[in-house]
Protein backbone atom coordinates (compact mmCIF):
# COMPACT_ATOMS: atom_id res chain seq x y z
CA UNK A 1 0.00 0.00 0.00
CA UNK A 2 1.33 3.43 -0.94
CA UNK A 3 2.12 5.94 1.78
CA UNK A 4 -0.68 8.44 2.29
CA UNK A 5 -0.03 11.99 3.43
CA UNK A 6 -2.53 14.76 4.15
CA UNK A 7 -1.61 18.25 5.35
CA UNK A 8 1.90 17.09 6.25
CA UNK A 9 0.59 14.18 8.34
CA UNK A 10 1.47 10.61 7.37
CA UNK A 11 -1.51 8.27 7.74
CA UNK A 12 -0.41 5.54 10.13
CA UNK A 13 -3.70 3.77 10.88
CA UNK A 14 -7.23 3.54 9.51
CA UNK A 15 -10.59 2.02 10.37
CA UNK A 16 -13.43 1.63 7.85
CA UNK A 17 -17.15 1.74 8.61
CA UNK A 18 -19.20 1.23 5.47
CA UNK A 19 -18.08 3.80 2.90
CA UNK A 20 -16.42 5.98 5.53
CA UNK A 21 -12.85 5.66 6.69
CA UNK A 22 -11.37 7.17 9.84
CA UNK A 23 -7.63 7.75 9.76
CA UNK A 24 -4.89 8.58 12.26
CA UNK A 25 -2.09 10.81 11.00
CA UNK A 26 1.28 11.68 12.50
CA UNK A 27 3.57 14.68 11.97
CA UNK A 28 6.24 15.02 14.66
CA UNK A 29 7.06 18.57 13.48
CA UNK A 30 3.51 19.85 14.09
CA UNK A 31 2.43 21.51 17.36
CA UNK A 32 -0.15 18.72 17.73
CA UNK A 33 1.64 15.75 16.17
CA UNK A 34 -1.43 13.48 15.86
CA UNK A 35 -4.73 13.94 14.08
CA UNK A 36 -7.79 11.88 13.26
CA UNK A 37 -9.88 12.64 10.21
CA UNK A 38 -12.99 11.27 8.64
CA UNK A 39 -12.13 10.36 5.05
CA UNK A 40 -13.90 9.45 1.81
CA UNK A 41 -12.25 7.96 -1.27
CA UNK A 42 -8.78 8.02 0.38
CA UNK A 43 -8.40 11.67 -0.63
CA UNK A 44 -11.22 13.69 0.96
CA UNK A 45 -10.18 14.33 4.57
CA UNK A 46 -12.41 16.38 6.89
CA UNK A 47 -13.41 17.02 10.50
CA UNK A 48 -9.93 16.77 11.95
CA UNK A 49 -9.37 16.26 15.67
CA UNK A 50 -5.81 17.20 16.73
CA UNK A 51 -3.88 15.76 19.68
CA UNK A 52 -0.56 16.02 21.45
CA UNK A 53 -0.78 12.38 22.53
CA UNK A 54 -0.75 9.29 20.32
CA UNK A 55 -2.89 7.41 22.86
CA UNK A 56 -5.59 10.09 22.93
CA UNK A 57 -5.62 10.22 19.12
CA UNK A 58 -5.86 6.42 18.84
CA UNK A 59 -8.74 6.38 21.34
CA UNK A 60 -10.50 9.09 19.32
CA UNK A 61 -9.99 7.09 16.11
CA UNK A 62 -11.81 4.07 17.52
CA UNK A 63 -14.49 6.15 19.26
CA UNK A 64 -15.34 7.90 16.00
CA UNK A 65 -15.59 4.57 14.17
CA UNK A 66 -17.71 3.07 16.96
CA UNK A 67 -20.06 6.07 17.02
CA UNK A 68 -20.67 5.91 13.25
CA UNK A 69 -21.18 2.15 13.42
CA UNK A 70 -23.79 2.60 16.16
CA UNK A 71 -25.59 5.35 14.19
CA UNK A 72 -25.69 3.14 11.09
CA UNK A 73 -27.06 0.20 13.13
CA UNK A 74 -29.76 2.45 14.63
CA UNK A 75 -30.73 3.69 11.14
CA UNK A 76 -30.96 0.12 9.85
CA UNK A 77 -33.14 -0.90 12.81
CA UNK A 78 -35.45 2.09 12.31
CA UNK A 79 -35.76 1.28 8.60
CA UNK A 80 -36.62 -2.34 9.39
CA UNK A 81 -39.28 -1.21 11.90
CA UNK A 82 -40.84 1.14 9.33
CA UNK A 83 -40.96 -1.72 6.83
CA UNK A 84 -42.72 -4.00 9.33
CA UNK A 85 -45.22 -1.27 10.20
CA UNK A 86 -46.12 -0.85 6.51
CA UNK A 87 -46.75 -4.59 6.20
CA UNK A 88 -49.45 -4.45 8.90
Amino acid sequence: MAERINGGYTIIQSVSVGNTEFVLGENQKAPDPYVTWECRNETNYYWGHYFGSYYRARTDLFERARDLSQREAERAEAKARRGKERER
